[in-house]
């Protein structure tokens, strides 16, 4: 699940506009406490990928697991809490934080250890970065809604890292060279769009009581 999307099911998930804290959801639940597992899976996984200087196979098997398996998280925790009901301002917060966390160390670990050019890594990073601010500056005024352009940026993000994250040799080198153009094509593409979304909703300023702008 997109950060984005992810934020939006929370914020959604309380009805009527209210929040996980005004309904009542306690601070420890599942998708809290799977959200704070993906936090705490990324030193490991750092410490994986830079174990043996980044080149035994065994470690780096290991940590494509712990980078798929927090991306699982990622994706069940906005299910729970949009299902159930488990909304609150620390998932509110944490869910993306932690989204962009992973992603951002998987980028620059495989940058630090030259298999992926310094420039990709900062034009994503730097994307995500501005949608976090951007949406700290628009968060009285409403939540963004997700869009496939969000879902399908994460999921070429994931595709991409993961396999340049694989001990594979140069076999995968032109997927994944395709997979990582797409990722960062399609990165750039909506976070323009959020950004100009971000400003019209800043410009119709908070909603009134009877929901409108």
């Amino acid at each position: 699940m997109t950060a984005e999307s992810a934020a939006s099911d929370r914020a959604a998930s309380g009805g009527g506009g209210a929040d996980g804290a005004e309904r009542g959801a306690p601070l420890v639940n599942i998708a809290n406490a799977l959200t704070a597992s993906r936090l705490v899976l990324v030193p490991v996984f750092l410490v994986a990928l830079f174990w043996g200087g980044g080149q035994e196979p065994l470690w780096r098997w290991l940590a494509t697991g712990v980078f798929l398996l927090a991306s699982v998280t990622d994706r069940i925790d906005g299910e729970l809490a949009r299902r159930r009901g488990l909304v609150t301002d620390f998932g509110k917060i944490a869910d993306p934080l932690a989204d962009k966390a992973l992603t951002g160390a998987a980028l620059l670990g495989l940058s630090a250890l030259g298999e992926l050019p310094w420039w990709v890594s900062g034009v994503i990073v730097f994307r995500e970065l501005l949608v976090t601010l951007l949406r700290f500056w628009v968060i009285r005024h409403g939540v963004i809604p997700a869009t496939r352009g969000g879902k399908l940026k994460t999921l070429l993000q994931t595709v991409a890292v993961g396999l340049y994250l694989l001990p594979l040799g140069a076999a995968l080198d032109p997927l994944e060279w395709v997979v990582m153009g797409g990722a960062v094509l399609v990165t750039v593409a909506t976070g323009v769009d959020y950004a100009a979304r971000a400003v019209r909703l800043r410009v119709a300023g908070p909603p009134t009581r009877d929901g409108r702008g």
